[in-house]
């Protein structure tokens, strides 16, 4: 099997599990700002971890995370409804930190570039 069929399948599941996610998932635990930022799929399609933004404080990135995976069983099975393949794979939803991550280098940048402006 190819990276290549690998990618699109990953690219399929990120579109519609977000649209599971801001239609159909009606836990109160999910944040609203929940964003899916990418999925890697295994190359035997059995697992698929799905990367999730949140905007909001860390207690509700956990409460988002915990109902999310909660409701892991319904969003395969609806996987499996949606999008044919042989083996629907399973869900395992992490949270993303890269964008949390890059605000916080852009703003060590920030501060790097405004002591050397001080210092001329």
């Amino acid at each position: 099997m190819s990276f290549e069929r690998a990618d699109r399948i990953a690219e399929e599941l990120k579109r519609e599990i977000s649209d599971l996610i801001r239609n159909e998932i009606r836990d109160p635990r999910i944040a609203e700002f929940t964003s899916i930022t990418s999925v890697e799929v295994t190359r035997d399609l059995r697992y698929a971890k799905v990367f999730v933004s949140v905007l909001g404080d860390d207690k509700q990135k956990d409460d988002t995370l915990s109902g999310l995976k909660s409701a892991a069983g319904f969003v395969r099975r609806e996987i499996g409804k949606r999008v044919k393949l042989r083996y629907t794979p399973e869900i395992l939803f992490e949270i993303d930190k890269s964008i949390e991550h890059g605000i916080y280098i852009s703003k060590l940048i920030d501060k790097v570039n405004k002591a050397g402006e001080d210092k001329k």
